[in-house]
Formats: C-alpha cells, sequence, structure tokens
C-alpha cells in the first residue's frame, strides 16, 4: 500500500517562510517600542496576544479610543506598479488619524496582512512601511497577523488591515458635542493621494490610457 504524506506547504501554505517572516517582524518591530512600556518577560510577536504597559502613561482618567480601517483600492495601485513601501506608512495614518481627531494619542498599532502565497521581499517592504508609519505616528507595532490563504486569494492579490489603540485623559477628549458655532477650523493641506478616492483615481487612469 502506497503512503501518501499531507504536509501545509503541499497545500499552498509555507510554514518555513512564514516563520523567517516572524523572525524579521520581531526584529523590525523592537524599532517601535515606547521605552518602559514592554514587559520583559513577554514576548509580543509570536505570542497569542500583545500587550501594552499602561501603568507607564501616568494619566489620572484614561480613556482608551480604538480604530480599524484599511488602504482600500490602493492596494491594485501598489501592485500595478509593483511598490509596496509606501502602503504601509498609509495603512498606519488611516487608523491612528482616527484617534487623533479625538484628541487621543495614538500608542500602539496592530496589522493583519492576507495574502495568496507569502511572498518575503513584498511582505518585508510593506511591514517596512508600517513600521516607518508607526515611527511618524510615536505608537508601537505590538502584534498582528500574516495569512496565507491559497484559493482565496487570486495570484499576487492581497489584503491589508490595521487595528490602533490611543489614549486621552477623560477631560480631553474631543466629540462633537463640543463643536459650536464660529469655532475656527484649522486646515492641513495634503502632500497627495493617501488611500481614501483610490476608485476615482483607477477609473480616471483608465479612462486616460483608453
Amino acid at each position: 500500500m502506497k503512503h501518501t504524506y499531507n504536509t501545509y506547504k503541499k497545500s499552498g501554505v509555507n510554514m518555513a517562510t512564514a516563520d523567517k517572516l516572524v523572525e524579521y517582524i520581531s526584529k523590525i518591530s523592537r524599532k517601535t517600542y515606547k521605552k518602559n512600556t514592554e514587559s520583559k518577560s513577554f514576548k509580543n510577536i509570536g505570542s497569542f496576544g500583545s500587550i501594552f504597559n499602561l501603568s507607564r502613561l501616568k494619566m489620572k482618567n484614561p480613556i482608551i479610543v480604538s480604530s480599524t480601517d484599511g488602504v482600500g483600492t490602493k492596494i491594485e495601485i501598489a501592485n500595478m506598479f509593483k511598490k509596496y513601501n509606501s502602503i504601509g506608512i498609509d495603512l498606519v495614518a488611516m487608523c491612528v488619524n482616527d484617534l487623533i481627531v479625538q484628541g487621543a494619542k495614538p500608542i500602539f498599532f496592530l496589522d493583519y496582512i492576507a495574502i495568496d502565497k507569502l511572498n518575503l521581499k513584498k511582505v518585508k517592504k510593506i511591514l517596512d512601511g508600517i513600521v516607518l508609519g508607526c515611527k511618524l505616528a510615536d505608537c508601537s507595532l505590538i502584534g498582528g497577523e500574516t495569512a496565507e490563504m491559497p484559493g482565496t486569494y487570486e495570484k499576487n492579490k492581497f489584503d491589508l488591515a490595521g487595528f490602533s489603540v490611543g489614549v486621552v485623559e477623560k477631560k480631553k477628549l474631543l466629540s462633537k458635542s463640543k463643536i459650536k458655532n464660529n469655532d475656527i477650523i484649522l486646515a492641513i493641506p495634503s502632500s497627495g493621494l493617501h488611500s481614501n478616492g483610490y476608485s476615482l483615481v483607477r477609473h480616471i487612469l483608465k479612462r486616460k490610457k483608453n
């Protein structure tokens, strides 16, 4: 009788590559850690859950604010130009911006990458962008998930999502109820297109090609 061995690799999931990626994430994520907030006895990357030491923030009445988002169809633009080092920055921005407008300071971030087949070069570029985004936002990348899903995603396709948490003193929490007539609105000019509106951008690009 002939014996056949079924493995993850035969099903399209490469665990060895995934382990290499975890090692890489462990190395680069440490660049984003805030001083005295990481537990020395607990390893965030590779564990079941991630922790963050809130006691070091020294706040009287802390309010937790959370946000989750993605980069939308900008992923299609990234695939079109094979440029993956900037969408990670946008991913962080899409999440932490929703914290900032409520007066919260971003403290940590987690990412989720789902892909048809784990391509270390591509995913590392995405993660490099996420790390840079976290450094710009002054928050820690403390965990996440990378899912290799052959059959769910088409060849070279992937999805990207982020989750961020911030904290603010209760008395400083910004809400719609505090907005009044004659309030001054301050606007910051955009440096360009980021993550919103890319369905329209792609539509315009297709029209120009035709």
